[in-house]
């Protein structure tokens, strides 16, 4: 679960962004003043930080450039100062969003989202996964069986990294067509698993890809991430 750190000295307000976040599923840790928000951030480690700006005891873009020195993780504003001076001065400090008062929290949830998902997609491209002789480097793409690239085309990765995502589940024909090509608005026709499932196969020179009559296919291997 990513760890949100909010800064912000409207007690209602702040309990109101806090429970809204908690309900899409983070965690969220809360501070009133500049003072709690270091010391809260300093001992912990958060994914984003959404800070106030204008605060009792100074200026969140204090904080702001703090947060960006320290590292990768996000920074919201959220204030009440719209100006076109205040929001360049909030994107100068390394901000990520600059979101005014009055604001709807359900947009405030959706700029979160996108920000994870970036996240989320930034720590997948590092991994590497691993079943056996074979290796997957995600960000690179490219599939090595002891050590030596096998070439693959997009969409037969694309289901090789499918199938081990879901390592001993049985994905069914029309699980595989909609991740793989319905979801793109792609034409397809009831050969299209099957033959690429073939291809795969051939490509790999492997049995772990099993084909379960009637229901779908699993690679029966074990798949770590790295």
């Amino acid at each position: 679960m990513q760890e949100i750190l909010l800064l912000e000295d409207d007690e209602a307000l702040n309990r109101g962004i806090t429970l809204t976040l908690q309900k899409a599923g983070y965690q969220v840790t809360s501070a009133f003043t500049l003072a709690q928000a270091r010391t809260c951030f300093e001992n912990g480690t958060f994914a984003l930080v959404i800070s106030d700006i204008t605060l009792p005891d100074g200026t969140g873009l204090d904080f702001g450039a703090q947060v960006r020195r320290a590292g990768s993780t996000y920074l919201i504003y959220l204030t009440a100062l719209d100006s076109e001076a205040d929001i360049v001065n909030g994107y100068d400090t390394g901000a990520d969003d600059y979101i005014t008062k009055p604001f709807s929290l359900m947009v405030l949830v959706s700029k979160v989202n996108a920000l994870m998902r970036r996240l989320d997609s930034q720590g997948e491209k590092n991994q590497v996964m691993t079943s056996g002789v074979f290796t997957v480097h995600l960000g690179e793409m490219k599939v090595y069986r002891d050590g030596q690239e096998l070439v693959l085309s997009k969409k037969e990765l694309q289901l090789l990294v499918y199938l081990w995502e879901n390592a001993g589940r049985i994905l069914s024909k029309e699980k595989i067509l909609d991740y793989i090509w319905d979801s793109q608005g792609q034409f397809v026709d009831d050969n299209t698993v099957a033959v690429n499932i073939s291809r795969l196969k051939n490509k790999l020179e492997t049995d772990e890809i099993s084909n379960v009559r009637g229901l779908g296919y699993l690679w029966t291997g074990k798949v770590t991430k790295n």
